[in-house]
């Protein structure tokens, strides 16, 4: 068994510890954690979400869990604006530069959490698994999305599934970018 697999082992049994449930460790911190994995695993760690997802409401019916892509969420945002359809022709005609630079304000970081928290209340949720992040990139940013949901998640646990390095301190999109020091998060399992 490989490194990344024992680490995917332990999530489970993390997710539904009474310790993780009840924010017991955490000396008043945000519930925030990353789970960090090379990103040519994104496959294979997406399964597992999905996995996690199935088994949670299988051994605990009672906890529940909003699994948030975090890619389909912009791809959703932009359907409801019937801006979808405009976004691919205009990436097609213009390129991805323009594309990016029409995006910045119908997606930007708190318009995302407002999206996020209204599909999924967090007084109807326990806890948050969000993924996609590495599809996401570089229409939002983690670091800023994570600034942003804080207030509105309060002692909701947020796991976020991350393809790169996260070293308690920052966020390293891809292993190579560095993104702004997010010092919040916990690591999931090490």
């Amino acid at each position: 068994m490989n490194r990344l697999d024992e680490r995917l082992n332990k999530i489970l049994p993390t997710l539904t510890s009474e310790k993780f449930r009840e924010n017991r460790g955490l000396g008043n911190e945000v519930p925030f954690y990353a789970f960090d994995y090379p990103a040519e695993s994104e496959v294979q760690v997406r399964e597992h979400v999905d996995f996690l997802v199935t088994q949670l409401a299988k051994s605990k019916p009672a906890l529940k869990v909003a699994r948030v892509h975090l890619f389909q969420v912009l791809v959703d945002m932009l359907e409801e604006r019937n801006f979808y359809d405009k976004a691919v022709k205009l990436q097609a005609a213009k390129g991805g530069e323009a594309l990016l630079k029409q995006l910045k304000g119908p997606l930007k970081a708190e318009k995302v959490a407002d999206f996020i928290t209204a599909k999924w209340p967090v007084d109807d949720y326990d806890a948050y698994l969000i993924d996609g992040v590495g599809s996401a990139y570089p229409i939002i940013r983690t670091h800023k999305l994570l600034n942003v949901l804080q207030p509105y998640t309060g002692l909701t646990p947020l796991v976020l599934f991350f393809p790169g390095e996260y070293d308690g301190q920052s966020l390293r999109l891809f292993g190579q970018l560095s993104d702004t020091p997010y010092y919040r998060a916990f690591r999931l399992v090490d």
